[in-house]
């Protein structure tokens, strides 16, 4: 692969292979299982799943009959991403510095994502508990991949939602470290213009990059997506960003041009 640098490269080759799995290993239940992030206090949760689910991308779809088609959408923006803004972010910081960026802005999204659906998840497991209901009950139906319409008249949809959504969901995606690169991108190089492909109009990256925030931390403040699916993690978005803009701010004040790691 010519004019992309060598981390990008192989976290971009990590990347398709777990897809790959994900199509292939028992139609990406099995692969899914072991790979992607679960609840931290679910029977299914692997501690390797804080760092493999960053290289997890959804691999079917839903379709409205009630089938199933290959999800590329996912993995194929999140990679031209990747490639788009990596390539530049890691030969202006060296590789090694580079991994340990990306690395540490996924855990990051995962640290803000999964804390707090944990807040969320405690929250009204004790509001079921306080009504009455045994929480060894509530745990064994939630790790059997269920939940009993009946907490809902407790809960309400949105809190039904917190407690079985959050304990059953899982996380997959590059998108928490991809939204620190992108981050870092703005830091280093704000005045690159960047170019929606639905509005060719050139903005430069230090308005373009807090843009995409906004839109991101509106998506999540209101329930509406505009460009993502409606089940995106915006906060590990917003998570991921957060973490990358606190590295890269701390090593420019501190001039790391003149300490590469190369």
């Amino acid at each position: 692969m010519r004019g992309i640098s060598p981390a990008v490269k192989h976290i971009l080759i990590i990347n398709v292979l777990f897809w790959i799995g994900t199509l292939s290993i028992a139609r990406g239940a099995l692969f899914e299982n072991l790979f992607a992030y679960h609840f931290v206090t679910s029977d299914l949760f692997k501690p390797w799943q804080i760092l493999t689910h960053m290289f997890m991308h959804a691999g079917y779809v839903q379709t409205p009959g009630g089938g199933e088609s290959i999800y590329f959408q996912h993995i194929l923006f999140n990679m031209f991403g990747l490639w788009m803004f990596g390539t530049p972010v890691e030969r202006f910081l060296g590789t090694k510095r580079f991994v340990f960026f990306y690395i540490s802005a996924g855990l990051g999204a995962l640290f803000i994502h999964a804390g707090w659906d944990y807040f969320q998840f405690q929250a009204e497991l004790s509001n079921l508990i306080n009504a009455g209901y045994s929480k060894e009950s509530i745990i064994e139906l939630l790790n059997n991949g269920r939940y009993s319409p009946q907490w809902e008249q407790v809960l309400g949809e949105k809190g039904l939602q917190n407690l079985a959504g959050n304990y059953i969901g899982t996380l997959v995606g590059a998108s928490g470290a991809l939204m620190g690169v992108l981050v870092a991108f703005g830091v280093l190089f704000p005045e690159t213009p960047l170019m929606l492909l639905f509005l060719p109009v050139p903005i430069k990256a230090k308005y373009f990059i807090p843009g995409i925030l906004l839109l991101d931390l509106f998506s999540m403040l209101s329930g509406y997506s505009i460009f993502s699916p409606s089940n995106t993690a915006y906060l590990a978005h917003l998570g991921g960003a957060l973490f990358g803009f606190v590295m890269v701010w701390y090593w420019k004040k501190n001039s790391f041009n003149q300490n590469r790691w190369n």
